[in-house]
């Protein structure tokens, strides 16, 4: 804000700053009208007793305020009992930008549908007009967030500020009701006001008055064996965004740009009621360009030093009233004494002047000395900043002479704006810059001197700042000593396309594996938020919020490559992928193509099913998709999950064609191979899979539940019912290299897992001596023929199962017609040819859900989550 850092504080070392907004007033000075203020030790409030008229509940202590009387600061609507006017430690609104050492800038987007009150004004958020943050619980009207604290999690080391301990970081309110203080054990959550106060590391709650007594360090609480520490996190974010440097996808700031345009109140807007009236005032020429004014309600009968007042309190400005003026565009300024509706007459009475100018402004009084904040820049100081006079005749150099007074440090100045002008005393150190970019899109198998050779062709990289390091599967990663220069290619490569493949662009952390925690196996998350219509956006936000947003990656901005190259040197870490069968098998791909890349080549892997089938999930006890489940609960059951291995399968579909009689006569299109986890269809399984594939293609805004997509499924069922395909006729089936006779089917289905079509049994249960027992680990494929679509009905109904036909290890399919096959679910017609298939080398590691139940906890422990880890040691 323009003109909104002056303070009144005699040169001093401020640890908490305590005066009021309004403390500067002279009582000469005040209007006979004004009410009495009650100043407390908290930083900035300004309270005045009000007359309750309808339930009001505290907002330092949650509980029921009994009788008429409140007390409610002028500044923030902060509401509390008399009796709780001295325990009060919340600081308000205006003050809490300068409490904060190190700010960190939030990344806002579209707020969910959960009751939550805004962080600045304390007022319920209502219709489209809220806003969070992606990274931590802070929620705010869109008119409200350019006055929000910048104090987001500081989630890595940037090179300048690093830090070994981790102190607990606060977020006061929208904690659930039930929650309990950890000092008191006194309710201290809400549901009718923002109350209580939670540390978004650990989750441990308290009220307001009682966690300034917990010991300042934090345990990280019942999630640490699987977070990532902020201290083992770097990235050198200058020049980029939190959003670039979290990889949150620029559809969510899209949204939120809509939300802001749309809320955006009419350039004319000039309101007046019965005995009030509405201003619009800017703070400074700057907000005048861009637009960005307040709207302040006012008397229509009152003093200029009283609108002053009302539009200090409407921009959250600490300062004396006496030192700011408003003037209207283009003239001159009010006096002091003047009444702002005076109309000139003989008795000098206030009345209402009709003509009121519409825009005012809000400047600063000129002053012969000003009053300089200096924050240190470094987090072992004990104190916020350090108040220093300064006049027109202060120089740089007299500045660091009198700060260095007070902390006697060898330090140099630095600048940097974050809602209010700051300055910042550093240690003078060398920073050695290192921006790494991960660039996907890129041709697969070259060299590290192609690759070089190709980015200088389409992106003018700069050799003697640029490095090229070990090339994934058609990606780079590109280490920039400049931060400009990184700046540069990033954007530069979001326009660039090579080989007619669009180029990915993202800002990838560095680990440092050295200074994880022994023992501990941090979680990497892939969130498939396309899956499960809204309920993937919702997880994403979840694990940003509960884990390191280091360590949770959006599938759809850049897939599984960012993750796995980004935990490539962790030596034990776990998965957990959200989405449906698609994305996991997606996951398990890129997992086996850079393997031998990663320290730790084999991650077991747990699921959140999110997708329609579902039935890996099922197997593995994640259940038949997610219905809302807390996320939180969701990463302890990932924590105390049994490891077990699966087998998996290669498909290598050689098209040729083939005569009648079974000879080759030629390659019709080059070899493919595919991997398979769950199973493999020909016929009239995969032309229902492929029907449902192109009407998805066709209208996708439509499958966004389960429900609709089962509904099409049936559609699609319904109208096959006539169809006769004869399949047996068109193939030859080998397994183990003896020939399989087959019955008249319209189907044939190959089973890795004892799930099929959303959890239906096709194998069946009954006993039969010619077959094993299928198990996923056992090195075996069961083979299944359906008559048609009656029959997968009726085994989707659980009254029959499928025509048992074989169960070997290695498989040979000659098909003589061009015929639909799927994999996993993805479909498509595959030509005439031969199709093989075996094991796809080592079985993979997944995470099966345990099958005793999490004990029941109160609602305080659960929200803390700072009990004990469970016994599992995360990797095994």
């Amino acid at each position: 804000m323009a003109n909104s850092t002056r303070t009144k504080n005699e040169n001093s070392i401020m640890e908490s700053p305590s005066a009021s907004p309004l403390s500067g007033r002279k009582k000469a000075q005040q209007s006979p009208g004004s009410r009495s203020r009650y100043h407390v030790s908290a930083p900035g409030h300004c309270f005045r007793k009000v007359t309750l008229t309808k339930p009001t509940f505290c907002h330092n202590c949650s509980d029921f305020i009994w009788g008429l009387i409140g007390f409610i600061c002028e500044v923030c609507n902060f509401m509390c009992h008399e009796k709780c006017l001295k325990t009060v430690r919340t600081a308000c609104s205006c003050m809490a930008p300068t409490l904060v050492r190190v700010p960190v800038a939030h990344c806002f987007g579209p707020a969910g549908q959960k009751k939550r009150f805004c962080c600045v004004c304390r007022k319920h958020l209502e219709g489209n007009t809220a806003i969070r943050c992606e990274v931590c619980e802070l929620h705010a009207h869109s008119e409200c967030a350019a006055f929000s604290c910048g104090d987001c999690r500081l989630c890595h080391q940037d090179g300048s500020q690093d830090f070994d301990t981790l102190h607990h970081h606060w977020r006061e309110g929208n904690i659930p009701s039930g929650a309990r203080c950890e000092v008191c054990r006194r309710t201290c959550g809400s549901s009718d006001v923002l109350a209580g106060m939670r540390c978004e590391w650990c989750g441990m709650t308290t009220h307001a008055a009682c966690y300034v007594i917990v010991p300042p360090e934090c345990g990280l609480g019942r999630l640490r064996s699987m977070l990532l520490h902020p201290a083992c996190v770097r990235i050198c974010s200058r020049n980029f965004s939190k959003m670039h440097c979290y990889r949150i996808s620029e559809s969510c700031q899209n949204d939120l740009g809509k939300l802001v345009v749309s809320t955006n109140v009419p350039s004319n807007v000039f309101l007046q009621t019965a005995g009030k009236q509405v201003l619009k005032v800017f703070d400074g020429d700057d907000a005048v360009k861009r637009s960005h004014f307040r709207l302040v309600s006012i008397p229509r009968i009152t003093k200029n030093e009283e609108v002053v007042e009302s539009a200090l309190r409407t921009f959250y400005i600490p300062d004396d009233s006496l030192d700011y003026e408003l003037q209207d565009n283009g003239q001159q300024a009010l006096h002091s004494n003047d009444i702002l509706n005076r109309n000139g007459t003989p008795d000098e009475k206030a009345i209402f002047k009709e003509n009121v100018p519409e825009v005012w402004l809000l400047r600063a009084k000129p002053q012969d000395t000003e009053v300089l904040k200096v924050y240190a820049g470094w987090l072992k100081v004990g104190v916020a900043y350090i108040s220093i006079s300064i006049s027109k005749n202060s120089t740089v150099d007299s500045v660091i002479k009198e700060v260095l007074t007070q902390l006697g440090r060898q330090v140099q100045l630095t600048s940097r704006q974050m809602n209010q002008t700051r300055f910042y005393i550093v240690e003078s150190r060398k920073q050695v810059v290192q921006v790494n970019l991960l660039l996907e899109g890129l041709p697969v198998q070259l060299s590290k001197e192609e690759y070089t050779d190709l980015l200088q062709e389409h992106l003018a990289i700069k050799s003697e700042s640029t490095h090229i390091a070990s090339p994934f599967v058609g990606a780079v990663v590109v280490q920039i000593s400049c931060f400009s220069e990184a700046e540069r290619i990033y954007m530069l490569a979001k326009d660039t396309s090579v080989s007619n493949q669009q180029l990915t662009s993202l800002v990838i952390p560095e680990i440092m594996h050295n200074k994880l925690p022994k023992g501990g196996s941090p979680l990497l998350v892939f969130v498939n938020p396309k899956s499960g219509g809204l309920k993937g956006q919702e997880l994403l936000y979840g694990f940003r919020k509960l884990l390191n947003p280091h360590q949770v990656f959006d599938m759809t901005n850049g897939g599984p490559l960012p993750g796995l190259h980004t935990f490539r040197e962790v030596p034990r870490f776990r998965v957990l992928v959200c989405g449906g069968d698609g994305t996991v098998g997606w996951v398990l791909g890129v997992l086996e193509a850079v393997r031998h890349k990663l320290v730790c080549p084999e991650p077991p892997i747990g699921i959140v099913p999110l997708g329609t089938g579902n039935d890996l999930a099922r197997i593995l006890r994640w259940g038949a998709g997610y219905s809302g489940e807390d996320p939180h609960h969701i990463l302890v059951s990932v924590d105390e999950a049994e490891e077990v291995q699966m087998d998996r399968w290669t498909i290598l579909l050689d098209a040729q064609e083939v005569t009648e009689d079974g000879k080759e006569n030629g390659f019709l299109e080059p070899p493919k191979i595919v991997q398979m986890n769950n199973y493999f269809g020909l016929g009239i399984d995969a032309e229902l899979s492929l029907d449902f594939h192109h009407a998805r293609e066709e209208e996708p805004g439509k499958f966004n539940s389960r429900f609709h997509n089962k509904g099409v499924y049936l559609k699609a069922g319904l109208q096959k019912l006539s169809h006769t395909r004869n399949l047996h006729k068109d193939l030859k089936l080998q397994v183990d290299k003896q020939d399989v006779e087959l019955p008249s089917i319209e189907g044939l289905i190959f089973l890795n897992i004892p799930s099929w079509g959303s959890g239906a049994d096709l194998w069946g249960s009954e006993g039969d001596s010619r077959y094993g027992k299928p198990r996923i680990d056992d090195g075996m494929l069961e083979v299944v023929g359906v008559t048609g679509v009656v029959h997968m009905g009726q085994v989707q109904g659980g009254m029959r199962s499928g025509i048992r036909l074989a169960q070997g290890n290695y498989v040979r399919i000659t098909v003589t017609k061009p015929i639909p096959v799927q994999v996993d679910g993805e479909p498509w017609i595959q030509a005439p040819g031969n199709i093989i298939i075996s094991a796809a080398g080592p079985k993979v590691r997944m995470l099966r859900k345990s099958k005793h139940k999490q004990k029941k906890q109160p609602a305080s422990l659960k929200e803390r989550r700072s009990e004990s880890p469970s016994s599992s040691d995360g990797g095994h």
